[in-house]
């Protein structure tokens, strides 16, 4: 006869429960070392025992809340207090139920730690309106799924552990033919489930004093040194479920009064130019990845002078273009460089565009200049409607709308052979269709175009193969590719009519994968080239020792353009602002992180965390209390924040509104 044990007496269920909820906290914690593992050129710097410690614990209190949130059922079945249950198929369907949650969970982990190189932050839920359009992601998931095969199979390993470590308890109602140990069974239960309703309220909810409010991803900056390492302390199932039907923008109280906001801060512009509105053709070229430290023009002083880049085409045009020295993009996705460059709008806490803000009013550079007579033109290589850019551009005010279709039907280009399997049209013909259509538009015209070909799977096109070679990391070859495509763009628009009385700008959306640990920090991972180009030379050359955004483009056009009416844009006129008051500003992990007056802010909402000399660029060493233009920029980004939020929320993104 098998000996019992303790798994076969009434306490069964709850002993299983307790074993098998520590083994859900195993795999979060294997997650969260495969996660570091995965990302450590990212995560590494100046990581200390004692620091990482305080990360893993920090992430203990995230992964309790997800670990309540996605057990509460499997937590009710087990202690649930009626004996009537205790058969072996109903502990089947809690072991089921046990191993698909915590399975999902785990390979969601899993797959966000390959994720997190091009966003810099856990997934939340708005990557699923980020991608609705997108038709191409299974091959895109099929690659990584290759190129990560060593992740496939620890996720199969983990999940075939997990079912087989699962502990069942064996607990039978035939073991009880009494009415009073039936009764008994249904006490203990009903004490068990009345005492872990407190503990799972108090594990979702981060605690359970009076003054706790339920944690959010915020939280978790008060567990790191820099706000990329938030990605560490968080978990991808937390960051889902915290951020389902959230309200996205929140108005802060910093100014009470509106006349003191407006004195620090106002996003609406009044110019007074200096000339009469001039009628030039604008041209925005919104490059994917394509970020500053690739182009060798701007880091003559990295690798102690050695240094290339990758882009000996563009380095050429930077010779004849404006740029800055310190210029940055305001986001990390695509998504996010769409308002930023077109709209002067930037990125805090979620993308704009997949927010309830984007049905507000507003407008964005093509909408202005259309009104003053411009033809204006948006394309872009992928799908019709790939990332939401038609409907962006359908409501900011572009006339016309191109995509890869667009490009299939002209019997002048090569057709759906220039598809490039992934994302869309390769950029060297999809440029040239682009400079051939610009063509076709009246003057004046405004037009954008985003490129597809420096992108997640690194791919050029196969005659170029042996041309781009490999670089430092998978993307080079890439924007070596890209480089050469913009070259020839250049070379063939120069020889058109329309190139003379054209204003050229040229950003990137934002930045990718790096080899440099200057380019890794908080505010390197922001570090995209600002290039203006004006053939008629009316906008002067030159390497301007200053601060520049993407933000700024829209102010900056319209200044140069001698425009005279109210309009927004949280950026500034470069060319009227002097060097010392332009900024930056962008958001990573909670974070707002402020650029001005030769200083990094890094503010969390509440304090400031972190000031950085300008020149420091590895961010080593804090100034915090020791600069007195802390208290200034503190009272500038709280302004921004301000008339950020209550604009989203009160759709006051209009002048006048």
């Amino acid at each position: 006869m098998k000996k019992k044990t303790i798994l076969d007496t009434q306490m069964g269920p709850a002993i299983a429960l307790v074993v098998n909820l520590a083994m859900a906290f195993i795999y979060y914690l294997i997650a969260r070392v495969e996660f570091l593992l995965e990302n450590w050129d990212l995560l590494s710097a100046d990581l200390s025992l004692g620091h990482l410690c305080r990360m893993f614990g920090g992430g203990f209190m995230f992964d309790r809340t997800a670990i309540v949130y996605t057990h509460m059922l499997y937590i009710l079945m087990m202690l649930f207090p009626l004996l009537i249950k205790e058969t072996p198929l109903y502990h089947k369907i809690c072991k089921w139920l046990f191993v698909v949650v915590n399975a999902l969970a785990f390979i969601i982990n899993l797959g966000d730690s390959v994720y997190f190189p091009y966003t810099s932050r856990r997934t939340t839920t708005s990557v699923f309106q980020e991608f609705d359009n997108e038709g191409n992601l299974g091959g895109i998931f099929a690659t990584e799924l290759i190129n990560h095969w060593y992740l496939v199979i620890l996720a199969i390993v983990a999940v075939w552990l997990m079912w087989k470590l699962y502990v069942m308890p064996r607990t039978n109602r035939k073991d009880y033919p009494t009415l009073r140990q039936r009764w008994k069974f249904a006490g203990w239960y009903t004490l068990f489930l009345a005492a872990a309703v407190p503990l799972c309220i108090g594990g979702a909810r981060g605690g359970l004093g009076t003054g706790i409010r339920p944690i959010t991803i915020n939280n978790a900056n008060q567990y790191v040194d820099r706000p990329i390492e938030c990605g560490l302390v968080l978990n991808t199932p937390f960051a889902l479920l915290r951020t389902i039907g959230k309200s996205v923008f929140v108005v802060p109280d910093y100014y009470k009064s509106q006349d003191e906001l407006q004195r620090v801060f106002t996003p609406i512009h009044t110019p007074r130019p200096t000339h009469a509105f001039q009628k030039k053709n604008v041209v925005i070229l919104i490059v994917e990845s394509f970020g500053r430290e690739y182009i060798g023009a701007f880091n003559d002083w990295l690798e102690n002078g050695r240094y290339k880049g990758y882009t000996p085409n563009v380095d050429k045009l930077v010779e004849k273009s404006r740029v800055y020295k310190y210029s940055f993009c305001n986001g990390r996705k695509s998504i996010d460089g769409m308002p930023s460059v077109l709209c002067g709008i930037p990125m805090f806490v979620e993308p704009f565009v997949l927010t309830p803000a984007s049905m507000n009013s507003y407008t964005s550079i093509a909408g202005i200049l259309g009104k003053e007579g411009y033809e204006t033109a948006f394309f872009h290589g992928a799908n019709r409607g790939s990332m939401g850019f038609l409907a962006f551009a359908n409501k900011t005010g572009f006339q016309e709308y191109y995509g890869r279709q667009d490009y299939d039907a002209d019997s002048r280009f090569g057709g759906d052979k220039d598809f490039d399997g992934n994302w869309g049209i390769w950029d060297e013909p999809f440029l040239q269709y682009w400079c051939a259509k610009i063509g076709e538009l009246r003057q004046p015209f405004m037009t954008a175009l985003f490129t597809v070909s420096s992108h997640h799977p690194f791919e050029v096109p196969e005659q170029y193969r042996n041309v781009f070679k490999e670089g430092k990391v998978p993307i080079h070859k890439c924007i070596r590719y890209t480089d050469m495509a913009i070259g020839k763009f250049f070379e063939n628009a120069s020889r058109q009519p329309w190139f003379k009385n054209t204003l050229f700008v040229m950003t990137s959306d934002h930045t990718n994968q790096s080899c440099h640990a200057e380019y890794e920090t908080d505010l390197g991972l922001f570090a995209s080239p600002i290039i203006i180009y004006d053939p008629s030379g009316e906008v002067r050359p030159g390497m301007q020792d200053a601060i520049a955004q993407q933000i700024d483009i829209m102010p900056t056009v319209l200044g140069i353009l001698g425009y005279d009416k109210p309009y927004l844009s949280f950026g500034c006129d470069l060319m009227s602002t002097p060097a010392e008051e332009t900024y930056a500003v962008n958001y990573l992990n909670g974070t707002y992180q402020y650029v001005k007056y030769g200083y990094v802010l890094q503010f969390d909402g509440q304090k400031t965390k972190a000031l950085y000399a300008l020149t420091d660029r590895l961010m080593k060493h804090n100034l915090v209390g020791k600069v007195p233009r802390q208290q200034q920029m503190e009272r500038e980004i709280k302004a921004i924040i301000q008339q950020y939020m209550q604009r989203m929320v009160n759709d006051k993104l209009m002048p006048g509104k």
